[in-house]
């Protein structure tokens, strides 16, 4: 199972793709690591190699290869980057996006970084628009269209603990739709007929996760209004983040 872990700086990727590789014994792979290896290697800071990137697009179109082909060829991994939802495509099981108000996350890398609160504010602002103008010339990719993530939390709702737990909550639903659709795909096409049968046996387990996935994140967006909005027509949960 490939779960991949998006948002901007600050909005707690690294904390929960490191919590969850542990919970379920998976590897976690960071695309900002990578980053800031590549940025050690021109002996740069992550915001200057973010800058040059802007007039350089082999930085982040080797970075982004290096996210397609761990998608494409590992099982039983945590992705985290950014645009990890995206290039990991329909390889992903579980796509997560993180995000809190400018100021939490501001607040967050200025203790991590040791820096001024306002330093990390601008750096971040910058550092976003920076990346969003790339991915819009490069991909065409809006980075504020959720539309591919399966949940969107606020992470200034709850604290890293509390993430965790509502992710795990959604792993064992996305499980097992993954495993009935890697079944699907190992079957030649002469087997439709068995492909049918096997779906409609299938379906009542997979309608019954979801039911308590949705159940159990409709409780607790109950204890913490406002993150949570379930359509009345049945649509997928969607987070919805404050401010900025």
């Amino acid at each position: 199972m490939l779960i991949t872990v998006s948002g901007p700086a600050g909005s707690g990727k690294s904390t929960l793709a490191e919590s969850l590789a542990e919970a379920l014994d998976y590897e976690h792979v960071s695309g900002g690591d990578i980053f800031r290896a590549l940025a050690d290697e021109r002996n740069m800071t992550p915001l200057e190699l973010n800058k040059q990137a802007e007039d350089d697009a082999d930085i982040d179109l080797d970075l982004d290869r290096r996210l397609r082909t761990i998608a494409e060829d590992r099982d039983d991994v945590v992705l985290e980057s950014r645009l990890a939802g995206w290039m990991a495509g329909d390889h992903a099981d579980l796509k997560l996006w993180l995000d809190a108000p400018l100021t939490v996350r501001a607040d967050r890398i200025s203790q991590r970084e040791n820096k001024p609160i306002e330093q990390a504010k601008t750096e971040t602002e910058e550092r976003g628009e920076s990346e969003a103008q790339r991915y819009e010339e490069y991909y065409g990719i809006d980075i504020d269209d959720l539309s591919i993530y399966d949940l969107a939390i606020n992470t200034a709702r709850w604290d890293p603990e509390g993430v965790v737990d509502l992710v795990l909550t959604a792993v064992p639903t996305a499980a097992i739709v993954a495993a009935f659709m890697h079944f699907l795909n190992d079957l030649p096409d002469s087997n439709l007929l068995v492909v049918g049968v096997e779906a409609v046996a299938f379906a009542p387990f997979v309608l019954v996760g979801a039911y308590v996935l949705r159940v159990t994140l409709v409780n607790s967006a109950q204890r913490a209004a406002g993150q949570f909005v379930v359509g009345d027509d049945g649509g997928d949960i969607e987070g919805i983040p404050d401010g900025d």
